[in-house]
């Protein structure tokens, strides 16, 4: 097959040579990097390469006599779509006009660099490696370590492929009825009688694993040290990950408890574009990955695969019981624990669901629907970066939305996005209300809301996105929460300018705090928040400011 591909398509003959020189000097051991004096060349190279030749990077300039970069990586797009767009920008184009700013819009391209580059390794060798790095995050992984054998579209098996890809270990999937899975069932000293079976790079076999076995097969804890903590983060979604670095980073001896693995909802999303300091973007598990490291470093403890089951207020410390019977006491407690899925309610595609119904992104079956008819049922901003990652794939993909528009709940830059690919298309006023097929899914009922009529259509997978129900069926009565079951802090405890009944305070609850003292809310579990992964990071690390005048308030 050969080594991966650039190519760097200028007619300046003096840059292209500059440029092709240095990338070839820094990368050439493990790409093959190819300068294009024109864009026709350019697409003709890559339409005569074979299905086997993989394509990393495109970079192109953006004036270019016969046709403009932006232009030809569209083209390129069309021939490679795995292949990373990167548009090369003159140093001083920043007008909102310039065609990056349209094309990044879009979807048009992935990337930018900047020339000159003055500063090599920042300005471009640094960029150059991420983007190899997020291009290569998107091809099957050369070496894996764990191997998942497992009844083909076991729901088991999706949620196991599902944790790796969020924490990003390399892993495969065999269906335990192929060649491969036969042979390594046997490799593992297996029948296939209980499955999935786990086979770990390092000769670790684990058969029918629970999360918490997974969780310290990879190193991490499932049980919390004895002892007390000065907070404890319920929750590792965006917020409470943010809680968990601020926290520690400041000193406070800090617990961070996680049912699943890190990231929450956001962990699943393909691709942030509105988060602060990432212009070109940072996917939810990469965006997840940095802040657990970081939190880390900073020395927080993370519990993972236990769910908070009891909060026990008290007058110094509150009691927080974990799923695994344990306990911990901590002086204060960060309630981050996000929200679930709404599910359909359709029972021909809950039957379904790991068989081709995914509730969330699920980045992991990106691949596995490579030419399929995908739909994505939703209208907020999770939808939308899910049908612009699957269209990369999927040879359709269809957003099914019940309004009749989605800019009210998609942020803008999406909506545009979605009319600008080509393969994916809205159909509003339509929702889904049923499935066909034997173990998988085959087809979709759909319904027309404004008519009432029904169609039924082939589909290979359905994600759904609908909104969310919090997570607070565990907290006891004295946390208050409104009538959909999220939690009240701050000013909307207060009636008439009054504390909520029994608060032992003098002072009104603060900001974040719900109606327990020392007890905190974030993110969107929080009443009234906004579903922003920034808002809920920015949330977390308010959250510890308040933790902090809390201790102050008891010292004193």
């Amino acid at each position: 097959m050969g080594k991966p591909r650039f190519y760097l398509v200028d007619d300046d003959p003096r840059r292209l040579e500059a440029f092709t020189g240095e990338l070839r000097h820094r990368y050439g051991r493990d790409y093959q990097v190819e300068g294009v004096g024109s864009p026709a060349a350019a697409l003709e190279a890559l339409a005569g390469l074979d299905a086997g030749s993989e394509v990393a990077l495109v970079i192109a300039a953006t004036h270019m006599a016969e046709m403009d970069g932006v232009e030809l990586l569209i083209g390129v797009h069309e021939l490679r779509p795995a292949a990373k767009r990167v548009l090369l920008l003159g140093r001083g184009e920043w007008a909102t006009a310039h065609p990056a700013v349209r094309a990044m819009t879009l979807g048009q391209i992935d990337y930018y660099l900047f020339h000159p580059w003055g500063e090599v390794e920042r300005w471009l060798h640094l960029p150059v490696t991420q983007i190899l790095a997020d291009w290569a995050a998107a091809r099957a992984p050369a070496s894996e370590q764990i191997q998942i054998v497992d009844q083909r579209w076991a729901t088991r098996a999706h949620e196991l492929r599902d944790l790796f890809s969020r924490i990003a270990l390399p892993h495969g999937f065999y269906p335990a009825d192929s060649a491969d899975g036969r042979a390594l069932l046997d490799r593992g000293g297996q029948d296939g009688a209980t499955l999935p079976v786990l086979l770990y790079r390092g000769g670790l076999v684990l058969v029918d694993p629970s999360d918490a076995e997974v969780a310290e097969s990879l190193g991490f804890r499932s049980r919390a040290r004895t002892g007390a903590y000065d907070v404890a983060v319920v929750g590792g979604g965006p917020a409470g990950l943010a809680a968990g670095v601020y926290a520690a980073s400041e000193g406070l001896r800090t617990l961070v408890v996680e049912p699943t693995v890190f990231g929450g909802q956001a962990g699943t999303s393909s691709l942030i574009r509105n988060y602060l300091g990432f212009p070109h973007g940072i996917s939810g598990d990469d965006l997840a990955n940095r802040a657990m490291e970081q939190a880390w470093l900073f020395g927080a403890d993370f519990v993972l695969a236990q769910r908070a089951t009891g909060l026990v207020p008290g007058d110094h410390d509150h009691l927080l019981r974990l799923s695994d019977g344990s306990e911990v006491t901590a002086r204060t407690v960060i309630l981050a624990t996000g929200v679930a899925w709404r599910r359909l309610g359709v029972p021909s595609l809950e039957a379904l669901r790991g068989g081709g119904v995914f509730y969330g992104a699920a980045a992991s079956e990106a691949r596995a629907v490579e030419g399929e008819q995908v739909f994505v049922v939703g209208a907020g901003n999770s939808a939308g970066q899910a049908a612009v990652h699957l269209a990369r794939w999927a040879a359709s993909v269809t957003v099914l939305a019940r309004g009749d528009h989605l800019g009210a709940t998609m942020s803008d830059y999406l909506v545009k996005e979605l009319e600008a690919i080509s393969n994916i298309g809205v159909r509003l006023h339509t929702e889904a209300v049923g499935g066909q097929g034997r173990n998988r899914l085959e087809a979709l009922t759909l319904r027309d809301n404004a008519s009432g009529a029904t169609e039924t259509v082939p589909a290979a997978a359905l994600f759904v996105l609908i909104g969310a129900e919090p997570r607070t069926d565990w907290l006891p009565d004295a946390v208050q929460r409104d009538p959909r079951g999220y939690v009240l802090t701050g000013h909307d405890l207060l009636r008439d300018s009054t504390p909520p009944p029994g608060w032992p305070l003098a002072r009104p609850p603060l900001l974040m705090e719900t109606s327990v003292p020392g007890v905190f809310a974030v993110g969107d579990v929080r009443h009234r928040s906004v579903k922003r992964v920034a808002s809920a990071v920015g949330a977390g690390a308010i959250a510890v400011q308040l933790v902090h005048a809390y201790l102050a308030e008891r010292r004193a």
